[in-house]
């Protein structure tokens, strides 16, 4: 029987030698995503590259004293490395200089010009070098680029337009009748607000003032703009225009297109527009995520705030770094990347959490059976929790994976290691052990304690392949019983299962110390990580000899009030945190589409059932943090009236994700 398919792509990346933690997360989720898809028996193919045309290659090699392909093959080199580094399992890497590409764009070109999609004029308008991007007045901000706030400059030259502006209608149709076209949902606002009802204008795809490009055949004064050159890489790359591959029958259309927000409007906007005049099928999903922040700053190297995703790996294993990417910030959220974030998830589900679990395991096993349990074993009622926790896990993971929530997926699983944590304090094995009669208990008590190992290590395998087959290792877990199916159910490892003593997988790191040695990695500008909202009430400020102002305890200017992400939300679910007498825990939909925790403590003022279906506001850039061992993605708003709280309610007609200003 033939495997179903699946095609999965990340954006191809500029050639830059600074790549980021942040382009690191994209391409590890598709990786994750893949591996996930092989895992479930599908014939995947991921696809990764490099955009490496445009003028600001040209200039840049120039500056280099070097022709443009010689600038980019030693840049693209080290993209390679690090994406073998980050164990990323692409089936394909695409470069837009190679020359099978190269033929099927000019192909593609000439075809929309001869179907009359394509024709020639003069462009006149502010153009962004850094971001290969045409712009209209209207769309600037502040009078420059509205992606990446850089200076614009005029241009006028002749060129070749597309008739994007005759395809405003069917782009809208074509959200209102796919919803899960794009996500997440506040993207299609975006796009439909900022860009198709103010009026699309015919966008600008060809150049003549530089030559670093694909030359229009017809025409060779002109070169393709670079975004039709890149965003034809997704079909090109299967074999469309060309022979050099075969697949665009097997793998076309893309199951999903993984892009940052900065450039869905090119995916979601100008990419399908192509395909529909070239008459081919739009791809099935696009999913535009968040962006990796330091500092609440986008991560850029003129900020001197970039992360090197090399440096962390080295010091805590490729692992745990593709971890901490996907389970500390929702998928199509932003995030505020810290040291000190890092570091403490690592401590806190890695190294106490899921190592601690394997190491007091196999410890256990060898110490009390000397590694190999006996097949006579005791079961009791109080292992009927974990073995229905464990054998429903599963479903409960691929719900999440096939949403893209990755991290709901990882808590999921993480909710059966601590379980299991917990299920060895309440079976207490070191009691069990000074009794010969309830040998057969305790064995069974390691057991089902493997067994949990078995379970979450495979649905772990696709965000930590390594140090999951070496968990299974030491479980004595063999192959066939550490597939996907198997994950779903309890009871499959032999009874007599032995297992080996291996490395400490995941050693806890001494926050303190690493953070003084990180920090000696880090340009001078990107030193020191702050928290970009208090976790507690600030100190009362220090009274100064300024006039006061009624009812103002400090003054701050308008830039500070910037800082601060105010958005309207929706309570989806609220309960109680247990053992708090003070804490609710919140669930919102804050318009991102991927549901936000909050920890509030509210507890003593309002019911949870009082405040579900309610629109509250939220700080939505708190920097994270776990109140009684439950993480908080933010604050609400609340008044204080005497001793008590009062929740802010909005109306609820004002749209979840709406900005408070």
């Amino acid at each position: 029987m033939e495997k179903p398919t699946y095609y999965i792509t990340t954006p191809i990346y500029y050639p830059s030698s600074n790549l980021h933690i942040g382009h690191s997360y994209c391409t590890v989720a598709a990786d994750v995503m893949a591996r996930y898809k092989r895992l479930q028996g599908y014939d995947v193919m991921f696809l990764t590259g490099t955009d490496e045309h445009g003028q600001k290659i040209e200039e840049k090699a120039k500056e280099a004293g070097v022709t443009p392909k010689q600038y980019v093959d030693k840049v693209v080199a080290g993209i390679q490395e690090l994406w073998q580094l980050m164990n990323i399992s692409e089936h394909r890497f695409i470069r837009t200089t190679d020359d099978y590409h190269e033929e099927s764009v000019r192909k593609i070109f000439k075809k929309l010009y001869d179907k009359d999609e394509i024709y020639k004029g003069t462009y006149k308008g502010k153009y962004c070098t850094p971001c290969e991007s045409f712009w209209t007045e209207t769309q600037l901000v502040d009078g420059k680029c509205p992606d990446c706030g850089r200076e614009v400059t005029d241009a006028e030259e002749e060129a070749y337009f597309f008739r994007l502006s005759k395809y405003a209608d069917r782009l809208l149709k074509l959200y209102e009748d796919n919803p899960g076209f794009l996500e997440p949902k506040s993207r299609v606002n975006e796009m439909v607000n900022n860009f198709i009802k103010p009026g699309l204008e015919d966008l600008c795809v060809s150049r003549t003032s530089f030559t670093w490009g694909v030359p229009v055949d017809f025409d060779p004064k002109h070169v393709v703009y670079v975004w039709v050159d890149a965003l034809s890489n997704y079909i090109t790359a299967l074999g469309y225009g060309n022979e050099r591959y075969h697949d665009y029958e097997k793998y076309w259309p893309a199951d999903v297109h993984f892009v940052g927000k900065e450039i869905v409007r090119f995916h979601s906007i100008i990419w399908p527009a192509m395909l529909m005049a070239l008459d081919l099928p739009l791809p099935k999903k696009i999913y535009g995520h968040g962006w990796l922040n330091f500092n609440g700053e986008k991560m850029s190297k003129s900020r001197g705030n970039v992360v090197d995703p090399a440096i962390l790996c080295q010091r805590y294993s490729v692992d745990a770094v593709r971890y901490f990417l996907l389970r500390e910030f929702p998928f199509g959220s932003d995030g505020n990347f810290t040291n000190e974030l890092l570091i403490n998830l690592i401590n806190t589900d890695l190294a106490n959490d899921l190592g601690n679990l394997v190491s007091r395991t196999v410890t256990m096993a060898l110490k009390y059976f000397d590694g190999k349990l006996p097949a006579e074993q005791t079961t009791d009622p109080m292992d009927v929790e974990l073995i229905q926790m464990a054998s429903v896990l599963k479903h409960k993971v691929e719900a999440q994976m096939e949403a893209f929530q990755f991290q709901n997926a990882i808590t999921e699983t993480m909710k059966l290691v601590s379980r299991t944590n917990k299920y060895i304090d309440e079976t207490a094995p070191w009691i069990l052990c000074k009794d010969e009669s309830k040998k057969g208990r305790l064995a069974a008590v390691l057991y089902n304690m493997l067994e949990s190992l078995r379970i979450a290590s495979i649905l772990l395998t696709p965000v930590m392949p390594d140090s999951c087959l070496e968990i299974q290792r030491q479980i004595g877990a063999p192959d066939e019983l550490c597939t996907w199916g198997q994950a779903g159910r309890f009871g499959l490892l032999p009874r007599d299962v032995q297992v080996t003593r291996g490395p400490n997988l995941f050693p806890r790191i001494n926050l303190e110390k690493e953070l003084a040695e990180l920090e000696s990695h880090l340009p001078s500008e990107g030193k020191k990580a702050e928290p970009a909202q208090p976790q507690s009430p600030a100190k009362p400020a220090k009274k100064e000899e300024k006039e006061p102002v009624e009812g103002v305890a400090s003054l701050i200017t308008i830039d500070d009030f910037a800082k601060v992400n105010l958005r309207v939300a929706t309570v989806l679910e609220c309960e109680r945190v247990e053992k708090s007498d003070k804490l609710l825990k919140l669930q919102l939909d804050d318009g991102s589409g991927t549901p936000r925790q909050v920890v509030s403590g509210i507890a003593a003022w309002y019911r949870p059932e009082d405040l579900i279906g309610k629109k509250i506001i939220v700080v939505a850039n708190l920097k994270p943090a776990k109140l009684r061992g439950q993480l908080s993605q933010g604050m609400l708003l609340a008044a204080d009236v005497g001793e008590a709280a009062s929740v802010i309610f909005v109306n609820d007609g004002i749209p979840n994700g709406s900005k408070v200003r």
